[in-house]
């Protein structure tokens, strides 16, 4: 419990001079009885589709969908277009950010230029705007493109961020992720990069990380809400369900879960990934792959993995704000620190209130879930970053 109270308290529980502060913000904290308040988190995997698809998304809507699930910092994928390979492309979705974002957004820069895999992206010139280097969405498959951008990372002390995708194999295998696993880490053993796998979804990943971290490689790795919940027999043919990569089997849902439990999975991310209705209309078969995650993630974690103890709130707090944070060179202070501090970021959370998942209700453009109908538990009233209010559940719609 001791560890809980630094990043976790009631707000019955605060001091004075933490009231005055939140007064001073201009939250009545009168409002909030017997709510809880937790850091802002922090989700490391976020398609916010601008520059490029702004039918599926854009930084405002993406990043008020953030705030609503309690995170008050996110990266941003560089599937976009244009792609941020270099640093005039890179420019377009800056200016979006500072023009439109609401909580803090560190964007990727792409391994690859276009993401197309055949040549490496100006890595050097985006190194100082970037968090990291990943060309998700895309394996990168050529050995020799990637071991020249793991060693061009190292050197620039970035991390590679990787969606493992072998195309040699069908993308619903499990070969299709830990082969290029498999691959990735011996290049890591000899680059000595720094390497984090994107969306963990079988028992062999989770196993070739668990014996890379044995080894002291410098791994980690993340994996989504969806791949705790649920298995391949018990998904519909419906596009809400199509995700890259896909839902595997009971074993795998499993093992992900021990990952998360004995720290081989460092991390939740929500791999947040609009589209329009159109594009996920047709079953599993015609639809688009991607989900969107951000305003559900805490209430499907709480519900299906805390309240069953699976987890605890200590270990959901890592997974969503501690990890995140260390893994990707951000400070991560505990909630004495934010309450103290002159621009604090944090959410308040109603963890009592149980509903059902409406995607109607949602901040996103993207309305496409698999928890869509589902009973979760835990809805964020209010976060706050860099002490101003960016969402409330108390405003007027």
């Amino acid at each position: 419990m001791k560890e809980i109270k630094k990043y976790f308290a009631r707000t019955e529980e605060l001091t004075m001079a933490e009231c005055e502060k939140l007064s001073a913000l201009g939250i009545d904290i009168r409002l909030f009885n017997n709510f809880c308040i937790l850091p802002g988190f922090t989700d490391v995997h976020v398609h916010l589709r601008e520059p490029g698809f702004l039918y599926k998304e854009t930084v405002a809507t993406g990043t008020k969908a953030a705030a609503a699930g309690g995170f008050a910092d996110i990266m941003s994928m560089p599937n976009l277009k244009p792609v941020p390979d270099c640093t005039e492309n890179l420019k377009v979705q800056l200016d979006a950010i500072a023009e439109d974002a609401c909580v803090h957004v560190y964007p990727y820069g792409a391994i690859t230029i276009g993401q197309m895999g055949r040549e490496g992206a100006d890595l050097e010139s985006m190194a100082g705007d970037v968090i990291a280097f990943t060309d998700d969405g895309k394996g990168v498959m050529d050995d020799e493109l990637m071991r020249d951008a793991m060693i061009r990372a190292k050197h620039l002390n970035k991390l590679i961020v990787a969606h493992c995708e072998d195309e040699n194999y069908p993308k619903e295998s499990s070969e299709a992720e830990w082969m290029q696993l498999k691959r990735d880490l011996e290049l890591v053993r000899e680059t000595g990069c720094a390497y984090h796998m994107c969306h963990v979804s079988t028992k062999e990943s989770v196993e070739l990380i668990r014996q890379a971290k044995a080894e002291g490689l410098d791994v980690t790795a993340e994996t989504a809400p969806h791949y705790l919940v649920f298995n391949r027999d018990n998904i519909e043919d419906d596009g809400r369900f199509k995700m890259n990569p896909p839902i595997k089997q009971e074993e795998d849902r499993l093992a992900v879960i021990e990952g998360l439990k004995d720290g081989t999975i460092d991390m939740i991310a929500t791999d947040h990934a609009p589209h329009s209705a159109e594009e996920k209309n047709g079953g599993m078969s015609g639809a688009a792959f991607g989900i969107v995650g951000l305003e559900t993630c805490m209430p499907v974690m709480y519900k299906y993995m805390v309240e069953p103890v699976i987890l605890n709130m200590d270990q959901l707090v890592r997974l969503m704000y501690i990890n995140p944070r260390e893994r990707f060179g951000l400070d991560a202070p505990d909630l004495e620190h934010i309450l103290a501090g002159d621009a604090p970021s944090f959410a308040i959370w109603n963890l009592e209130e149980e509903y059902t998942v409406n995607p109607e209700e949602f901040e996103t453009k993207g309305r496409s879930t698999p928890f869509d109908g589902m009973t979760v538990k835990g809805r964020c009233v209010m976060t706050v970053v860099d002490g101003k209010v960016v969402y409330s559940r108390f405003e007027e719609k």
